[in-house]
């Protein structure tokens, strides 16, 4: 979960450097498709052991984690790398909302707690202010939601599929997506939906190395957090994916992101607070969705 964390926050820094000329949709396809190139060559090498029969829950996973990654890809671009990243990992906060609410999950009063300190947390960064637009805030609140909702998604696919097909079809899907969504940019752009649909930009000379590098770096960041997902406990692993967060917000320093306020670290200290808690006193999940 440290080397995802890692590899998580160098994708994100890759996708900011480019982003400075090419739009979000496209480095979310190139991200894929190096990713489903080089997974593909080791499954020709070590086939897949897994007894599948979840096709539906396989491909919902994908669809439901791409579109959660247009948000924090278009966020990537457009704020700082810490406050893009901390909205994405928000994503247990959720997790513990959605079992409380929609999976029948018996939730104690410490619990409730821990996410109403999770969303105290997203109001400071949520908060009006000059530097992040209402449509980046609702962006990153959707990367969080869907990235929960896709985790809960591995969580019962590890029972019938390979974490590799896991893998796979998330990429698959954020290949297809993006593919649609510069398409209809190209004939028809939205300004509006541009978390969504742009037109294609043609890569330029040291564009392509950073290209390869996002996509390796999302690559592995993907194998690492399955695979730690998939084999370790929650409550032990997942905590250890915040240290993406200062991750970012080193790497946003050297590209020029100011510093975040006092109010915005309070608010990440809290949703880091408020994550941990509610990890460490994970959510049973249901046996099927």
């Amino acid at each position: 979960m440290a080397l995802a964390a890692l590899s998580f926050a160098l994708m994100g820094a890759s996708a900011k450097w480019l982003g400075n000329r090419l739009p979000s949709v496209e480095l979310m396809f190139f991200r894929n498709i190096i990713g489903v190139t080089i997974i593909s060559a080791t499954m020709l090498r070590s086939p897949l052991h897994q007894t599948g029969g979840k096709p539906r829950l396989l491909v919902f996973r994908g669809v439901i984690g791409t579109l959660a990654l247009f948000g924090f890809f278009y966020n990537l671009t457009h704020i700082r790398l810490a406050e893009a990243n901390t909205y994405n990992l928000t994503y247990p906060i959720f997790i513990g909302l959605i079992s409380a609410l929609f999976l029948g999950t018996k939730v104690t009063l410490r619990q409730w707690i821990y996410i109403l300190l999770g969303f105290i947390g997203i109001l400071f960064i949520f908060r009006p202010n000059l530097d992040i637009s209402l449509k980046n805030h609702l962006l990153g609140l959707w990367s969080g939601l869907g990235a929960a909702i896709a985790y809960l998604s591995i969580n019962q696919l590890r029972h019938y599929y390979d974490h590799r097909a896991t893998v796979l079809s998330f990429m698959i899907s954020g290949i297809v997506l993006p593919v649609i969504g510069t398409s209809i940019g190209r004939i028809w752009p939205i300004p509006a939906l541009d978390f969504l649909t742009a037109p294609f930009i043609w890569p330029l000379g040291q564009e392509w190395v950073f290209l390869l590098f996002l996509g390796l770096s999302a690559m592995m960041g993907q194998i690492f957090v399955t695979r730690a997902l998939s084999l370790g406990n929650p409550a032990v692993v997942g905590p250890i994916n915040y240290l993406q967060i200062p991750f970012a917000i080193i790497l946003g320093l050297f590209m020029g992101d100011a510093f975040p306020d006092a109010l915005t670290l309070f608010g990440i200290g809290l949703i880091v607070f408020s994550g941990i808690l509610i990890t460490a006193h994970s959510f049973a999940a249901p046996k099927k969705l």
